[in-house]
Order: C-alpha cells, then structure tokens, then sequence
C-alpha cells in the first residue's frame, strides 16, 4: 500500500504503459487491473477528493486508448471494462463528497460500461451505489428499484449479499417494509454462507464491519434499538479505530443511544470528532452528525451543547468555490 504521495506513482505508470503502446495492450490491461484494485483496496487511507484527483487521471489515460483506431476489439473489451470500474469509484468518491448529482453521472456510465463489457458484477454494483445515492437523498422507493435493478444482473454469493444488504436493505427498513426488510437480511446472509470465498477487502468487497454496519442501520430505521445498538458496536469493533467504517459505525451506534442514553451518544459524536480529521469525514458520517444533532436537541445532556458547536463548525467538504478541505 502507498501513501499518498506514492499515490500518484500508479497513475504514472499506466501513463508510461500507454506511451509504449498507445494503442492498449495485454500488459496495458493487467496494469490498469491493478491500478483499480490498488485504489480500491486502499479507498478509505486517502482523502476523498485526493483519490478522485488520481482515479479521474487514470479514467482519461484508458478513454485515450479506447479512442484509438488501432485498438483492437479484445483490448477495447477490457479497456471498457477498466473505464466502468473507474467511474465505479468516481461515483463512489462524488458520493462521499457530498455530489449527489456527480455520483449518479459516475454511476450510470458505470453500469453503461458494465453491460458493454460483458461484466455483470459491474453493472451490478453500479446500480447498488446508485441506491445508496438515493437513500441519502431520501428517495428509498427509488432506492429499492435501483437495489432490485441491480439484483437482476448480480452474481450469486458475496455479489448477492452485498446488494441484498448494502442496497436494498436499509431502504426498505426505512420504508417500514419490515418484513421484506428482514427477508432481505435472511437473503444476504444464506448468499454469504453459500459463498466458498467468504468476505473479500476493499470499495469494491464487503466485510463483516459493512455487513453489521448495514444491519444495525436497517434495526434502528425499525425501531429495534438495542439490536441496532449491539450491531453497530460489533461493527465498530471489527474496524480500526479511526478510520472512516470506524466512524460510521460510532455514529450509527450513537443515533441508537440518543433516544435513552443521550450524553453516551454525544460524548461518542465528540470522540468521532476527535479522532477523525475534517478532510477525512465523509459526507455520510457529516449527515449522520447532523441526524444525531438534530435527535438531541430537546435535551440537556451533557455534551450536547459541545457537540452542536463543533459540527456547526466544520468546514464544508466542498466550499463554495468548489474547493475541497485539505485540513
């Protein structure tokens, strides 16, 4: 794993890759597969808007090569293929950002690239993130016929899973649709179990912190505190303290604790504060302060007045300029 002044060294050798054969190539292809899992698998240690300086960069170079008139139709397949992944985390990164608008143009040239290429777990994944997207705007029944779209096309285990819990589940908790809810739950579970390879790393995998994650959303969007309250913890425990699925699960596990234990949940808020930088919260875990601000505010408990002031002075992801915070 490189840090992020090594960053930019992967995207500069795809570019040196296409200067000997500008045209793509085999060797092209691997180094392009590799780039995308090198991003991938190292998509929560870089700042949002550092990683998609790069991966936009390394998108260009391929779309560059696919325009090629010598570009044969095997090569072009793959090129197509890497192009659908990238904009895959284009989307994913615009999202964190807080561009909903950026995220689903991203998106919807993924899923496009993903059909062209033949490679259903890329279009799958696509309209996934795209339910995601809708969900945070609060558009669940569009969410859920995004997540649906993209069950159509997934492939079966981790895949499937994945879908069933990241995409679908949570809005149809948020719906009240308990019952499909819980089927959705039962579903990605028996997909899990099915699968020999089990949990895999990275943007594009899905571990047992993101599973329990999506679970004890789904239980406090259903009322089930305590349920989501022990998920959540076990969700934060599976994770690194201070990365960005550590505070997502914190912030989760305080939403849980807001309505019975309200100073336990802002003194948590407070920690997440403290321990994660500015340029490194994402626009989920800003809506998640702002959701858990907004619960607390009938109350006095300690904390609370502390915590309003510090996410009332947080710095925009993106400024008004369109600036990114760098600190």
């Amino acid at each position: 794993m490189t840090t992020s002044a090594g960053l930019p060294a992967v995207r500069d050798s795809l570019h040196l890759a296409l200067l000997a054969d500008p045209a793509g190539s085999p060797a092209v292809v691997d180094l392009a597969q590799a780039a995308i899992e090198h991003y991938a698998l190292g998509y929560s240690k870089h700042p949002p808007h550092v990683l998609f300086t790069e991966v936009h960069g390394a998108r260009g170079l391929l779309s560059q090569a696919l325009t090629s008139e010598q570009t044969h139709e095997p090569i072009a397949v793959d090129l197509r293929r890497g192009i659908g992944w990238l904009s895959a985390l284009l989307g994913n990164l615009a999202f964190h950002l807080g561009d909903h608008t950026g995220a689903r143009a991203h998106l919807a040239t993924a899923a496009t690239y993903g059909d062209r290429s033949g490679d259903a777990r890329l279009t799958a994944w696509a309209w996934g993130a795209q339910a995601m997207v809708a969900r945070a705007t609060g558009q669940h029944t569009r969410a859920v016929a995004h997540a649906e779209r993209g069950l159509a096309s997934s492939p079966s285990g981790l895949p499937r899973a994945q879908l069933h819990a990241w995409a679908l589940l949570p809005s149809l908790a948020e719906l009240g649709r308990e019952q499909e809810a819980d089927a959705a739950l039962a579903t990605a579970t028996r997909e899990l179990d099915a699968d020999p390879t089990g949990w895999a790393r990275g943007r594009f995998g899905y571990d047992v912190a993101e599973h329990a994650l999506h679970e004890a959303e789904a239980q406090r969007a259903l009322g089930r505190m305590d349920r989501a309250a022990a998920t959540a913890e076990a969700s934060m425990n599976a994770c690194t303290t201070g990365t960005p699925g550590w505070a997502a699960a914190a912030l989760v596990l305080a939403q849980a604790e807001a309505p019975t234990q309200p100073a336990d949940a802002a003194q948590r808020a407070l920690d997440v504060l403290a321990r994660v930088p500015a340029v490194r919260l994402r626009s989920t875990a800003r809506s998640r302060l702002a959701q858990l601000q907004t619960a607390l505010g009938p109350t006095r408990a300690t904390g609370v007045e502390d915590l309003r002031d510090r996410v009332h002075a947080l710095p925009p992801a993106i400024d008004a300029h369109g600036v990114a915070t760098t600190a």
